[in-house]
């Protein structure tokens, strides 16, 4: 997922994508440690995704506080 992408959602929207992708990484994990992933670069892929969608909410949460 792009910056990009990112951007272009909602508060509302982050906060469910966030929930979602959280849920799959707990997924792909334990997948993972029953039996290897066919890629499990995706395992990064999806933390990092999570940790754009996180920036992106909490610079959200400052720029509110500031304007107020």
């Amino acid at each position: 997922m792009k910056s990009s992408e990112i951007k272009e959602l909602t508060t509302k929207e982050l906060e469910e994508r966030i929930d979602t992708e959280s849920s799959h990484l707990t997924r792909l994990k334990l997948n993972h440690a029953v039996s290897p992933l066919d890629n499990p670069l995706k395992i990064k892929k999806t933390r990092k995704d999570i940790a754009r969608l996180k920036t992106e909410l909490r610079k959200r949460e400052l720029n509110e506080s500031s304007n107020s």
